[in-house]
């Protein structure tokens, strides 16, 4: 496409379902099919009711169909082939039938991205009405809007990147990898596991069989939360560890090593590194297993908590929240979402199969965003009882009705909700799906939550002069080195300090 503009590569990239991969997300393949049959259904000079008489549907599904908005399954494929005097690969070229087409498809797929979703801006019906100069014009615009973002991208947005990618790869997989179930699974049967809580004995003796001894020392590095020392055979941890619960960090120092975990090649390998760590590490506390046996019971008596499998396995409740997360859609048929948000409103974890729209930037970035307050991971900050957990209903301005189960967890930043909800016909597998608690969310339209009311804002708009707490964050950039955050030279000279404390203790011994 060299020497082509812009908005005429947007177009070109029509004809081709790979082209567009940030428009492609959501029905990239539907919208170049759709184009396909209503252009030869007009060719053949048929009415929409007299295609959907031919094969025996509703005029509104094929006007879905036509539209992208839904991807016809095979029988149906074949019957409008037939009924179109075309074969079901004609139907099936991943190119435009015309210009014209092309140029929809490339809006349509504009206006289903997250830039233009960001945005709060109620799309544009795309119709034969709507002149080719209107759709190169909105076209046109989003493609400068999306420059312009990319252009204001620094080094700390390739790992919010990064963390998107994998967000979007965890979703495809349900949240569920069935390698690192399999690892865990082995190394319990390795330490004998007999099933009940995964004790911190238990756990040591998983070091062991991988070769390793566990070293508690005043303090590790402080930019780390373990140091793992390969030569010999060692991990070091620390003596004042917040909960007294040392098995959650010996199992995530041990993923490096179950894991195959080599030097990160960048920000995506360490964030991937990341998340494999905590998954063996809740697939360790809380074994599959067991823990789909307990879920599964749960289910048939409708009353899935996640306090009870915390209460199961002595697990915290973020640790239940995640299992059940990575669980949920491949062992019991539930889609789900999961988040954590600091007291601030901001969102600092999140994931999502189950169609909520969290708050995001125009790429599409979660982490840092503003939480609704009307949802439940918000509101729960406002309730004086911080022992019961707190249920609500949340009507989305988007479409549809969630509920929401929460919990309010304390750490050294402050506190924080952690929140598991399903879409509303799912909540009848759940405990608390009788509270009365309902609120509503208009996000992202300010006027919801963020804005003040016009005789606030009438009365103290000249008048107020508030100073922002800058994170301290805010300015520094993205954490460098081998290992992102780590001070290197810190966590030699821990090592090296460590070796000869143990030669000396060894010299010393008669």
């Amino acid at each position: 496409m060299e020497g082509m503009t812009t908005l005429e590569t947007g177009i070109a990239s029509a004809h081709s379902r790979t082209a567009d991969p940030a428009g492609d997300a959501e029905g990239g393949d539907a919208l170049t099919l759709g184009r396909r049959v209503r252009e030869q259904r007009i060719q053949l000079g048929l009415t929409l009711e007299q295609l959907a008489a031919a094969v025996d549907r509703a005029p509104s599904q094929l006007s879905a169909i036509e539209n992208g908005k839904r991807e016809p399954r095979l029988p149906l494929l074949r019957a409008l082939a037939g009924a179109l005097g075309v074969t079901v690969d004609e139907l099936l070229v991943d190119e435009a039938p015309n210009e014209r087409a092309a140029l929809e498809i490339a809006v349509e797929r504009a206006q289903r991205g997250t830039v233009f979703r960001s945005l709060g801006i109620q799309p544009v019906r795309v119709s034969k009405a709507t002149s080719d100069e209107t759709l190169r014009a909105i076209l046109g615009l989003h493609q400068e809007v999306e420059r312009l973002h990319g252009e204001r991208a620094a080094t700390p947005e390739e790992a919010r990147r990064a963390n998107t990618e994998l967000r979007s790869e965890m979703r495809t997989a349900g949240n569920y990898f069935a390698d690192l179930e399999s690892a865990a699974t082995n190394l319990l049967d390795s330490a004998g596991y007999a099933g009940g809580p995964v004790s911190q004995q238990l756990i040591s003796t998983v070091a062991e069989k991988l070769g390793f001894q566990l070293h508690y020392v005043a303090s590790v590095p402080h930019s780390t939360r373990s140091v793992i020392d390969r030569r010999n055979g060692r991990i070091y941890l620390s003596s004042n560890l917040p909960s007294r619960d040392a098995r959650a960090p010996i199992l995530r120092a041990l993923a490096s090593v179950v894991c195959g975990h080599e030097e990160p090649r960048n920000y995506g390998d360490f964030l991937r590194q990341r998340v494999e760590a905590n998954y063996l590490a809740g697939a360790v506390l809380l074994p599959e297993a067991a823990t789909v046996g307990l879920l599964e019971e749960a289910k048939k008596q409708r009353r899935i908590s996640m306090e009870d499998l915390r209460d199961a396995f002595g697990v915290s409740y973020e640790m239940a929240a995640h299992r059940f997360t990575n669980l949920a859609t491949e062992r019991l048929g539930l889609q789900v979402h999961f988040m954590k948000a600091h007291e601030s409103g901001t969102l600092i974890k999140a994931y999502e199969n189950d169609g909520v729209r969290f708050p995001s930037d125009a790429l599409g970035n979660l982490e840092g965003a503003q939480v609704c307050r009307n949802w439940t991971a918000r509101t729960i900050f406002a309730q004086p009882d911080r022992f019961n957990p707190w249920y609500q209903y949340t009507d989305m301005a988007a479409g549809g009705t969630y509920w929401c189960t929460s919990r309010v967890e304390k750490a050294k930043e402050g506190m924080y909700s952690v929140s598991v909800g399903v879409r509303f016909e799912d909540v009848k597998w759940f405990r608390g799906r009788e509270t009365p608690h309902r609120s509503q969310s208009f996000c992202p339209d300010d006027r919801c939550c963020r804005r003040a009311s016009s005789e606030l804002t009438k009365k103290w708009q000249a008048a107020a002069w508030p100073e922002a707490a800058t994170p301290t964050s805010l300015l520094a950039a993205l954490p460098t080195g081998t290992f992102p955050g780590v001070d290197s030279h810190e966590v030699y000279e821990f090592l090296e300090t460590q070796e000869r404390r143990s030669v000396e203790s060894m010299r010393a011994t008669p």
